[in-house]
């Protein structure tokens, strides 16, 4: 039963970075920064695989850190997109203009990325990506949490 549960969560990483990696080269979604950001954790969630081959909770407890992490970066963009806080200044519009040059203001135009992190470009039944990735990441890390529960 823990190889089941554990492959589930696997196909589950898989599944959030495939997903992502459609969206951006298919259906012609650019990422933000935090888009990023996501991805990254599942990819250490990934190694989770050495679980199936070697059975040594370490291995279970990076998938589920992995995916808990992605989860709260999620939760950060989801806040950003929201805006119950701000994000990185590096992908947000807003911030205190006041003091700064024309040329500072331009440069800072220049600079920024075209896609930004504070607006949603997808949603489904009221969630955005980043909020999914959020339920689905933090649901994969109590798979893995659960797997170190159960048998072999």
């Amino acid at each position: 039963m823990r190889r089941q549960v554990q492959l589930l969560a696997l196909a589950g990483s898989a599944g959030l970075l495939l997903g992502a990696l459609a969206f951006q080269y298919i259906g012609g979604m650019a990422p933000c920064a935090l888009c990023i950001w996501q991805r990254w954790p599942h990819v250490v969630a990934l190694l989770g695989t050495g679980a199936l081959v070697w059975p040594n909770p370490v291995l279970a407890l990076v998938g589920a850190g992995g995916a808990a992490a992605s989860g709260a970066i999620g939760l950060y963009h989801t806040g950003v997109e929201r805006s119950w806080w701000e994000g990185p200044s590096s992908c947000t519009a807003g911030g205190n203009l006041s003091g700064m040059s024309a040329q500072d203001l331009l440069a800072q135009i220049m600079a920024a990325p075209v896609v930004r992190c504070d607006e949603v470009p997808w949603e489904m039944l009221g969630l955005s990506m980043a909020s999914w990735n959020a339920v689905i990441s933090f649901g994969i890390a109590g798979l893995w949490l659960a797997s170190l529960r159960l048998r072999a």
